[in-house]
C-alpha cells in the first residue's frame, strides 16, 4: 500500500513537472513571437514612414459658419422640426463639407446627390406650411437629416459597384432594406462611399477611385470595408452612415477614424440589398449597423433599422441601469499571430476599467476566454460557410482561377487589387480542420454565454495598434482578429472612441454583450462618451 502511494506521488510529481515545463516552453514561445512582432512592426513603420513621407495631410479645417455639420443627428432633427434651421441649410452645409474634404480623404464613389437639395426644399415647404403633424414627426425621427452608406449597400438608381471595375457603371434597381427604412424615417441620402473590392480587405482601396485616406493622417489607413463611411463621417461630410460588418467592417473603420460603430446581434437587421444579399440567408456572420460621431445617435438609428416589433422585443426603449450590470475585461487575445497590444491602448483600457470599477458594486473582473487564441482560424473556417462566394462575386458571376489572377497581377495585367488576389490565393490554401474549429467555437460560445448572461458586459481591445500606415495589413494580416471574434459568436459589439494617442491618432475600445443585449452595449457606450468625450475631430475650427 505504501509502495503504491509512493508510486502515485511520483507520477503526480512527474505530471506536475511536465506541466511546468510545458508552461515554461509556451511562455518562452509567446515571448519569442512577441519580440519578433515588435521587430517586424518597428521595421514596417520605419519603411512605410519613409515611403509615405514625414508628414501626412489632415482633414481641412472647418469654418465656424458651418459648425452645424458637427451636430448630432438627433440635434439636427430637432432643429429642423422646431424651425431653428431649414432642412435645405443642413443638406447644403453637408454637401459643401463633403466636397471640401473629399479631395483629401477620397471617400466618395457616387455623389453628392443634387436631388437631396430638392427633397430638402420640399420638406421645408411642408414644415413652413404646417403640413407635418406631430405624429408624422414621431414616425420620421430623422426627417431632413443627411446620411450616407457604403457602395455595396444598394441605393436605388445610384452606383452599386462593389468596388470592382466590371461593375463600374452598374446602378441599383431598388433600395436595400436598411436604406428603405432610413428613408421612411425621413433621412436623406447624399452620397455612397468607397469600399475594398467585395468588402474583403482591411484597407479601403479599389481600382475605381483608388485609395481612401485617414482624415487624421492621409498616410494612414481607414480600415475596411466601410472605410469610406468612417472617413467621411469623421470629417463631418455626413451626419451618420450605415455600414456592414462580417469581420470588423463597421468597427475597424470606426476605430481608425475615431467614431462610433455598432455591430448588432446577428439576424436582427434585414440584409436584403447589402452586398447582393437577398435577406433570406439563415446562416451568416454579416450584419448592417450604424456609424456615428455620437454614441447617443446609435440607439435611435438601431430602432429604425430593426423596426418597432423587434425594437420592443430587444427593449431599446428600456433604460439600462449601468450600475447593475456586471463587467469583465480581457487584456489580450493570446493569438500568437497577432502583434502585442500597444501600451497606449492598454492605458486606454485601464481608464475605462478604472471608471467602471467605481460604478459597479462588483467592480470589473479580468478574465480569459477559451478559444480567443484561435480567433483567426475560427473566422477563416466560418467564412467558408457563408452563403456568398467571394471568388464568384469578385468575378462578377464567373469563377476566377486564383493562380491565373496571380500571374496576371505579377505581369501587370490584372483588373483587381493585390488585396483581392491575396484573398483568392488564401482560398486554395489548406482548409481549417472543420471538427476542431466547430468544437473550439462551441466552447468559446458556451463560455461567453454563461459568463455574460443577461447582464454582463465585456471590454475588449479594438486591435493591437492605432491606425497603421497604408499597406501594413499585408504583413500584419491577423491583427483584425480582435474584431472578427464577435462575428463568429454572433454577439453585439460597439466600437467606442477614447480620444487620441501621442501621434494624434484615435484610440478606442470594444464593448461586448450577450446576444440580443445590444441595448447594454449602447448604454455603456453612452456612459463612456459622457465620461471621456471620446470623439475628437480630425480638424480645427476656424
Amino acid at each position: 500500500m505504501c509502495s503504491s502511494n509512493r508510486k502515485d506521488a511520483r507520477e503526480k510529481r512527474t505530471r506536475k513537472s511536465n506541466q511546468i515545463m510545458k508552461d515554461i516552453a509556451y511562455s518562452l514561445l509567446c515571448n519569442f513571437f512577441a519580440i519578433v512582432h515588435l521587430l517586424v512592426d518597428y521595421l514596417i513603420d520605419v519603411v512605410l514612414k519613409w515611403y509615405w513621407g514625414p508628414r501626412g495631410n489632415r482633414c481641412p479645417s472647418l469654418q465656424r459658419k458651418s459648425i452645424i455639420v458637427t451636430y448630432s443627428a438627433q440635434e439636427l432633427a430637432k432643429m429642423i422640426r422646431t424651425k431653428e434651421v431649414t432642412c435645405y441649410e443642413v443638406i447644403s452645409a453637408y454637401i459643401d463639407r463633403l466636397n471640401e474634404v473629399n479631395p483629401v480623404i477620397n471617400a466618395v464613389i457616387d455623389g453628392p446627390f443634387v436631388e437631396a437639395l430638392e427633397e430638402a426644399k420640399a420638406i421645408d415647404d411642408r414644415i413652413q406650411r404646417g403640413l407635418i403633424s406631430n405624429d408624422e414627426f414621431a414616425e420620421k425621427p430623422f426627417l431632413g437629416v443627411p446620411f450616407t452608406t457604403k457602395d455595396s449597400t444598394a441605393v436605388k438608381d445610384k452606383l452599386h459597384t462593389l468596388g470592382i471595375t466590371a461593375r463600374r457603371t452598374v446602378r441599383a434597381k431598388e433600395d436595400a432594406e436598411c436604406i428603405r427604412l432610413m428613408k421612411e424615417a425621413g433621412a436623406i441620402i447624399i452620397a455612397t462611399t468607397s469600399i475594398p473590392e467585395i468588402n474583403r480587405w482591411q484597407e479601403t482601396r479599389n481600382n475605381i477611385i483608388g485609395q481612401t485616406n485617414n482624415p487624421y493622417d492621409s498616410r494612414r489607413t481607414v480600415g475596411g470595408s466601410s472605410g469610406g463611411e468612417g472617413a467621411l463621417i469623421a470629417s463631418c461630410g455626413s451626419a451618420f452612415g450605415l455600414g456592414t460588418d462580417i469581420g470588423g467592417s463597421i468597427r475597424m473603420p470606426a476605430y481608425y477614424c475615431g467614431i462610433y460603430g455598432h455591430k448588432p446581434t446577428s439576424g436582427i437587421v434585414n440584409m436584403r440589398g447589402c452586398s447582393l444579399r437577398t435577406g433570406r440567408e439563415t446562416s451568416t456572420m454579416v450584419v448592417a449597423g450604424p456609424m456615428t460621431r455620437y454614441a447617443t445617435d446609435l440607439r435611435p438609428i438601431m430602432k429604425t433599422l430593426v423596426g418597432p416589433k423587434t425594437s420592443a422585443a430587444l427593449k431599446f426603449d428600456e433604460k439600462t441601469d449601468i450600475k447593475k450590470l456586471r463587467y469583465f475585461y480581457i487584456n489580450s487575445s493570446g493569438d500568437l499571430k497577432c502583434s502585442s497590444v500597444h501600451s497606449q491602448l492598454q492605458r486606454a483600457m485601464d481608464r475605462v476599467v478604472n471608471h467602471f470599477q467605481t460604478l459597479s458594486p462588483d467592480g470589473v473582473q479580468k478574465i480569459t476566454l477559451k478559444g480567443t487564441e484561435k480567433t483567426s482560424k475560427m473566422w477563416r473556417y466560418w467564412m467558408t460557410q457563408e452563403p456568398a462566394s467571394f471568388n464568384n462575386l469578385l468575378g462578377n458571376g464567373k469563377q476566377l482561377s486564383p493562380l491565373v489572377e496571380l500571374a496576371k497581377k505579377l505581369t501587370g495585367n490584372s483588373e483587381y487589387t493585390m488585396a483581392s488576389v491575396y484573398c483568392l490565393i488564401d482560398s486554395i490554401l489548406p482548409p481549417e480542420d472543420a471538427d476542431k474549429v466547430k468544437e473550439i467555437t462551441r466552447q468559446c460560445d458556451q463560455e461567453l454565454t454563461e459568463l455574460l448572461g443577461d447582464d454582463g458586459v465585456l471590454f475588449y481591445h479594438s486591435t493591437t495598434h492605432c491606425a497603421p500606415y497604408h499597406y501594413s495589413a499585408f504583413v500584419n494580416v491577423y491583427n483584425f482578429s480582435y474584431w472578427c471574434l464577435w462575428n463568429v459568436l454572433h454577439v453585439p459589439a460597439t466600437q467606442v472612441p477614447l480620444g487620441l494617442n501621442s501621434d494624434g491618432l484615435p484610440l478606442g475600445i470594444q464593448v461586448i454583450a450577450g446576444r440580443n443585449r445590444d441595448r447594454h452595449c449602447l448604454a455603456v457606450a453612452e456612459e463612456i462618451e459622457r465620461k471621456f468625450n471620446g470623439h475628437i475631430p480630425p480638424f480645427i475650427i476656424d
